[in-house]
């Protein structure tokens, strides 16, 4: 009777820690993971279609952070957004931050293209010059149509 109790105690802790252990590795894939100290950076969208709280944040095809925040100004009609950038990225203060996608059936992710200014942005401060998600469809739409606009 003991050694069926001391079987089904040991196969017990060894299921509990595999879910433990799949719990933390889904959990880093997720970007769960504090991953280290970030400070946010602010902008404002005319559009963020595909992009929400969450979304990767990169630089150079590299993650360098996530969304941290989207809401609708009420006064301007835009999405300001806040994003937290890792610590130890510097960006440089002239540099702009788009709404880019992965390919035609891929997701959309914010992309910091850098400028070249000796100064960089310091926490809580805003990138000025953003763009929006371009919407495929209207694109395709002026092609078809053969509009310049």
């Amino acid at each position: 009777m003991s050694q069926s109790n001391t079987t089904e105690v040991l196969v017990g802790g060894v299921v509990l820690a595999a879910a433990i252990g799949f719990a933390i590795y889904a959990g880093q894939i997720a970007g769960l993971s504090s991953g280290g100290a970030s400070y946010p950076l602010t902008a404002s969208f005319r559009s963020l279609e595909g992009v929400g709280v969450g979304t990767d944040v990169r630089l150079a095809g590299v993650k360098v952070g996530t969304v941290t925040d989207v809401v609708l100004n009420s006064e301007t009609y835009r999405a300001d957004t806040v994003v937290a950038v890792q610590e130890g990225i510097e960006i440089p203060d002239d540099s702009a931050i788009v709404v880019s996608s992965e390919g035609l059936l891929g997701g959309n992710f914010v992309e910091i293209m850098p400028g070249g200014s000796p100064f960089y942005f310091e926490p809580g401060d805003e990138i000025s010059d953003t763009q929006g998600a371009v919407s495929l469809i209207s694109l395709l739409l002026k092609f078809v149509s053969g509009s310049e606009e």
